[in-house]
């Protein structure tokens, strides 16, 4: 304790403190002393030791938490970004397509209430009612939805608990209602087997007319019976129209 800064003025004892509580640090800590042993057997190893020493004497004390979090957070930002500018090359090159200004003119021929204005200065549609326009045409493209928040990395971690119970929820009532009970199965959820059956996305399977999805519960194409005599007849009506 004599060589103190508080106990000693002097200028010489305070760096010996620091020496010796430098050296405390190190040789506390079996790593950093395997390390520094190491170091002294091999000094000509500059890099490497230099690199362990590091790792020694960082690397335990991040919290392996915080690198989670930290890897969720930059990831998920990069996955917003990549979303953001898929969709808006998406969008800008749909607003290109001779379909889509056939379709906006014909909106402001609606909104106009069929009634054209051939003044020079109108003869283009300005950008704030083309922005109102294409609001209410709802461009759906698929591969580029317009970017979410619930389907970034990060939020999806943070609900994996609540999305799992939910699951264990819905199979257990799967398995008393169908399996225990033998209950028949409801409309939503025959088409959800049929649907799975067939490995068809939601938005193919409700983009299907009702006639056409009755057909398709009723076939019972879950049972694989049923499935492999409606994969033939497509084949055979594939055949006939060739």
């Amino acid at each position: 304790m004599k060589d103190h800064p508080d106990k000693n003025p002097d200028p010489e004892s305070r760096k010996l403190f620091v020496k010796v509580a430098n050296a405390y640090e190190i040789l506390k800590d079996e790593s950093t002393r395997a390390q520094y042993d190491y170091a002294i057997a091999h000094p000509e190893e500059v890099f490497y030791n230099t690199a362990r020493y590091y790792q020694a004497y960082y690397g335990h004390k991040t919290d392996p938490r915080a690198v989670l979090v930290g890897l969720l957070l930059a990831v998920s930002a990069l996955q917003y970004l990549n979303q953001w500018t898929r969709y808006t090359q998406a969008i800008n090159m749909v607003k290109k397509t001779p379909a889509y200004k056939n379709r906006l003119q014909a909106l402001k021929f609606e909104k106009s209430g069929g009634v054209v204005n051939k003044k020079k200065g109108h003869k283009h549609i300005n950008k704030d009612m083309e922005d109102e326009f294409s609001k209410e045409l709802e461009l759906q493209i698929s591969g580029a939805e317009k970017p979410s928040l619930w389907k970034l990395l990060a939020v999806r971690f943070l609900l994996l608990p609540y999305m799992l119970g939910k699951l264990l929820f819905w199979k257990s009532c799967w398995v008393w209602r169908y399996q225990i009970k033998k209950a028949p199965y409801s409309w939503d959820d025959a088409c959800y087997l049929t649907r799975t059956s067939l490995k068809a996305p939601p938005e193919s399977w409700w983009s299907l007319d009702e006639a056409t999805k009755a057909d398709l519960v009723q076939r019972r194409l879950w049972e694989k019976g049923n499935m492999e005599r409606y994969l033939t007849e497509m084949k055979k009506e594939t055949k006939r129209r060739r």
